[in-house]
């Protein structure tokens, strides 16, 4: 079987939002994980499948930053596991591949701490770098602002700041001092680190 990654997910906070940034959110997260296998249950739970792991960074970065945006008293708790998929799933419920389960447990074992994101495969040795990923990302998204969440999410989209100033309609001095301030450089590390590490797994 391929090597994938699985997110299981909820949005922190969902009953604090209003049916209008709801709304907004789902929509958000619909575009993100067009072209991905996912489902939601039990209204703001969600579990994504992505047949290239390389991917699943990214789009957490992408939820993440969308749920931020509604406001700093919410986010996207997930997890992802990285290990073996099947080419076909018919229901994401009931599958038990080496990725599913591992999203899963890492998923029970997050709670409701502080912590936001976990990170695992079944190689114990690459979860030590991946570990210190997921803690840094969290840091990262401690204290982001709506503002700089919108900047994160129009960048990870593959706009460059010129472009993202367009498209929020902000200038590009305002749009850098937010990527600065969101550690955008540190996130864009991150990523490329990540893309290096599920290479070496499988």
């Amino acid at each position: 079987m391929p090597t994938g990654a699985v997110i299981t997910a909820d949005i922190v906070n969902s009953t604090l939002l209003s049916r209008g940034q709801e709304g907004y959110l789902k929509k958000r997260i619909d575009e993100i994980l067009k072209g991905q296998r996912y489902e939601f249950y039990r209204g703001d739970s969600f579990q994504v499948l992505i047949m290239n792991a390389n991917m699943a960074f990214d789009i957490m970065v992408q939820l993440r930053a969308a749920a931020k945006m509604e406001g700093s008293a919410f986010d996207i708790r997930c997890s992802i596991g990285i290990g073996e998929v099947p080419r076909v799933v018919k229901d994401l419920h009931a599958a038990n591949s080496e990725a599913f389960i591992i999203s899963g447990r890492a998923f029970d074992e997050l709670g409701k701490g502080a912590d936001k994101l976990v990170i695992k495969s079944m190689d114990e040795k690459l979860n030590i770098a991946l570990t210190i990923q997921a803690c840094f990302i969290d840091y990262l998204f401690k204290n982001l602002t709506s503002k700089q969440a919108e900047v994160i999410y129009a960048l990870m989209q593959g706009s460059t700041q010129a472009v993202a100033a367009k498209k929020l309609g902000k200038a590009q001095s305002t749009i850098n001092k937010h990527a600065k301030a969101s550690g955008w450089e540190e996130v864009e590390r991150l990523s490329n680190e990540y893309r290096t590490i599920t290479s070496l797994i499988g």
